[in-house]
């Protein structure tokens, strides 16, 4: 009996097709559109646009300004990437916005270009999940595998790190941070900086424990996980400071990459103004 050779992976990928743009939408030709990209009817497409393979606007969404939007991205209805700033000192720079690959953004989502208060880009990474109704304001950078909830808000200027799950109707003030793999509850109010590995409630957000959900989705092992519950015991229940959790975990052996970039992070955000380490970016620009 014979055995057929094993075609090549890259063999057996379907031929890139040409964008299928809908006679009913409006799409500026110097736009860049990429192969296999599908754009559907009453979509507006400006002409500082680039979109990557893939991605699928599915109908009456708008990209306008200088938006780069990357590969195998799903867009819903009434979208907007690359409204200008809602800033009142905002004068028509050519701001952008930068949108990862294989982002899910979902109905009536929001995400405005940058301001000319930092380095002129929103960013968005990769693998996120935009639910309906979120707004990204401009200045915004949200890291990789995040998770917004819908109708949920962030003001100017916010950084979310990766992994990081916000839920429904949270209001993130200007300048505030949200730390890797936390958990901020339906309707808080984010009005300090939010430490990694916590999940945060209230009004305002406060954290209450440990996000152990996330740290057993991302594999992060038993030993880290105590460690950080330690962590959080000393510096929100026991309120011993910042300098004396440092040495307590640190003469326990405690003291591991992850933890320390949470103290780092805490740090950090101590130094600013109301709990916000990045609020010096207000008196800088």
């Amino acid at each position: 009996m014979s055995i057929l050779p094993i075609e090549n992976e890259q063999d057996c990928q379907p031929e890139p097709q040409p964008p299928k743009i809908s006679n009913l939408a409006d799409v500026d030709p110097r736009a860049e559109i990429g192969q296999d990209v599908q754009i559907g009817p009453f979509c507006v497409v400006g002409p500082n646009a680039k979109i990557g393979r893939g991605t699928i606007l599915i109908n009456t969404v708008s990209v306008l300004g200088h938006v780069e939007i990357g590969e195998d991205n799903r867009i819903s209805p009434g979208t907007v990437i690359g409204g200008e700033p809602q800033d009142v000192s905002y004068r028509g720079t050519a701001t952008k916005v930068v949108v990862g690959d294989r982002n899910v953004i979902r109905e009536n989502v929001t995400i405005n270009r940058a301001s000319e208060k930092e380095d002129g880009y929103t960013r968005l990474g990769s693998d996120c999940y935009l639910m309906a109704c979120s707004h990204v304001a401009h200045d915004c950078n949200v890291a990789d595998r995040v998770i917004l909830g819908q109708g949920s808000m962030l003001g100017g200027h916010v950084h979310v790190q990766r992994c990081a799950t916000i839920s429904g109707c949270v209001a993130v003030t200007h300048y505030a941070s949200i730390g890797g793999y936390t958990f901020v509850g339906g309707s808080s109010r984010v009005l300090q900086d939010i430490t990694p590995f916590m999940l945060a409630d209230g009004n305002p957000a406060r954290p209450r424990c440990v996000n152990i959900v996330a740290l057993k989705r991302n594999n992060f092992s038993i030993g880290v996980v105590e460690a950080l519950n330690e962590t959080y015991k000393l510096l929100y229940r026991a309120r011993v400071g910042l300098d004396n959790t440092y040495q307590i975990l640190e003469n326990k052996n405690l003291l591991l990459p992850d933890v320390k970039d949470c103290l780092d992070f805490l740090a950090i955000s101590q130094k600013g103004r109301h709990g916000r380490g990045r609020e010096k970016r207000r008196n800088a620009a």
